[in-house]
């Protein structure tokens, strides 16, 4: 059996490669614990100076699994708090993660993809991926990553792209400062090693993990009170006549009608 996440280090980059390309590297319950494992394993480990979060197949993301999504119709609030809990600390590991994460954004990330894509440090996308946060259409709320992008990004710009939950394109999300650029077609995977090489060559790895350390201490104490809200109406918004009619529509590939 294949793993879900596959961990290698290597001229001291910790790659971290997504692993469901038949799924399009679908979130599921499983991936969220593995991807969460890989980190952990990574950060102790003296020679990964860099991560780079890469994926398989065509897509980086697609967002939450079917299977995944079938559970959360018999969740009770509580078994949906803490599975929304789970999301909470896998993104929260990475965005104070004590060591640059770059991701590679081979194809499209949508909703929790673009969530994994929003709280990494660097983002290098091919010019044919997009980006965007669907949940809104399926009748859920894009809660966690609220968190993050209002802060990334800014409050009215994460606005526009949580309430419209339209796709934008690769240049679209560069503008908008979701991410750092759009690398040529083929050319990807190169210039984001090189980037991971300038960084560990270039710059001090405890400079690097403590500059990171007073950033995310910034407002740290509001943010982490946000998303216990958020981790919340995450859990509520699951139990709503209009999330149960929007996952069903999603499932049977009808369009739901609001």
């Amino acid at each position: 059996m294949e793993k879900l996440v596959v961990v290698e280090v290597k001229e001291r980059i910790g790659w971290i490669t997504l692993n469901r390309p038949e799924k399009r590297n679908a979130m599921s319950i499983d991936l969220i614990a593995s991807l969460s494992e890989a980190l952990e394993v990574l950060a102790g480990n003296s020679e990964a100076k860099v991560i780079v979060l890469k994926a398989e197949g065509k897509a980086f993301c697609a967002g939450a699994d079917l299977d995944y999504i079938r559970q959360l119709q018999n969740f009770t609030f509580e078994e949906n708090l803490e599975d929304s809990r789970k999301l909470l600390d896998l993104f929260t590991k990475i965005y104070e993660y004590p060591k640059p994460v770059i991701t590679q954004v081979q194809g499209h990330a949508l909703a929790g993809g673009c969530g994994l894509v929003t709280v990494c440090d660097f983002a290098f996308s091919a010019p044919e991926a997009l980006f965007g946060y669907t949940e809104v259409k399926i009748g859920f709320i894009p809660a966690l990553v609220s968190v993050f992008l209002a802060e990334q990004i800014g409050q009215a710009k994460a606005t526009e792209l949580l309430l419209s939950g339209e796709l934008i394109s690769a240049q679209k999300a560069t503008e908008l400062g979701l991410i750092t650029q759009v690398v040529a077609d083929g050319a990807l995977e190169q210039f984001t090693e090189e980037f991971a090489q300038k960084l560990i060559q270039s710059n001090s790895g405890l400079a690097m993990k403590e500059t990171k350390r007073l950033l995310r201490s910034l407002g740290k104490q509001q943010r982490d009170e946000a998303l216990i809200a958020a981790a919340e109406a995450n859990a509520r918004a699951r139990a709503s006549e209009d999330c149960i009619q929007g996952i069903a529509a999603f499932l049977s590939k009808t369009k739901p009608v609001w």
